[in-house]
């Protein structure tokens, strides 16, 4: 695929007294354009002194995966926010993506990734695990990441993510192994932008900010982006206040696509609530897939390549 031409871009903020260092990132998938239109918004008040930065800094990467932005479409060669670590002999654009990416977010302690959904639904926040010492995603900063969480300007968060990844992907290994290229047999093949994050020392979330071509979801985009700022003390700006009204639920898993055939019995929205045997799909080969428990749907992609993320279920937890 033709890259010529395309570079990697940021922009840095750095004031005088020292404060958090925040990286923002737009466009991770090149069909959510949503951050990137509000981070130009934003670089343009910076400009124009409308917005201010008073201590620490920020960079913004408008455009994280410019080849995929390109081509309107979510991946480049691959998933971005898959897989993401630095890699000694790249192949994929993504990995070139990576080599320069990945040094740039250890060089922060906070980020916020700004994404959108394929379907209808209200806007969300992926947040980390609870802090442990666990092999697949230690932590140590769940407070500090809930405690922006709250501020964001959005009522809905969820938990889960990596380790239920982890459990598709044994699954989907164990099922046929053969098949399953040797990067998506690691269990840590669920790393993005934030988990990535987390492995050097920060900490992130991921904002999804509505449906892909959703007119409100640059607006969402660009609040998070304001409040972020206040919040942590870098604009200088009053900090906003926590949601009243919070929202928890935890990721319990993930079903996959086995085929072009594989098809959803209705429109699915992601926050669906889904009853415990509720036919949610059929196979291709005519079998039935069901919800093992209630709770509620996440990600419905009718669209997903065989092999790769159908849906997600979730259930209500409390934590935020």
């Amino acid at each position: 695929m033709e890259t010529s031409g395309m570079y990697f871009h940021s922009q840095t903020f750095q004031a005088p007294a020292d404060g958090p260092r925040l990286i923002v990132l737009g466009a991770v998938h090149g069909n959510e354009t949503c951050g990137t239109q509000a981070i130009l918004r934003v670089l343009d008040e910076i400009a124009a002194g409308s917005i201010s930065i008073l201590r620490g800094s920020v960079t913004f990467v408008p455009i994280t995966n410019p080849l995929a932005y390109q081509h309107h479409r979510r991946s480049g060669d691959r998933n971005l926010n898959r897989n993401l670590f630095p890699n000694a002999q790249p192949v994929e654009f993504e990995d070139h993506i990576a080599n320069w990416l990945c040094p740039l977010l250890a060089q922060h302690e906070v980020l916020l990734d700004l994404h959108s959904f394929h379907t209808d639904g209200e806007p969300f926040a992926l947040i980390g695990p609870l802090d442990n010492n666990g092999p697949l995603e230690p932590f140590s900063h769940a407070a500090k990441e809930e405690g922006l969480a709250r501020h964001l300007g959005v009522q809905r968060f969820v938990d889960g993510w990596l380790d239920t990844y982890a459990r598709g992907v044994a699954r989907r290994q164990a099922m046929n192994p053969e098949a399953t290229p040797a990067a998506e047999s690691d269990l840590r093949y669920g790393v993005g932008t934030t988990e990535y994050m987390r492995t050097v020392g920060g900490y992130g979330l991921t904002l999804e900010c509505g449906q892909h071509d959703d007119p409100a979801a640059p607006e969402v985009a660009y609040r998070a982006i304001l409040n972020t700022l206040a919040y942590l003390g870098i604009s200088g700006e009053a900090a906003p206040a926590a949601v009243a009204q919070a929202e928890s639920l935890r990721i319990y898993e993930v079903v996959d696509r086995a085929s072009d055939q594989d098809t959803f019995v209705k429109v699915w929205r992601s926050f669906d609530a889904v009853q415990a045997g509720e036919l949610i799909g059929t196979r291709g080969s005519g079998e039935d897939v069901y919800a093992e428990e209630g709770g509620y749907i996440l990600f419905p992609n009718p669209d997903a390549a065989s092999g790769q993320e159908w849906f997600y279920l979730a259930k209500a937890v409390k934590r935020i």
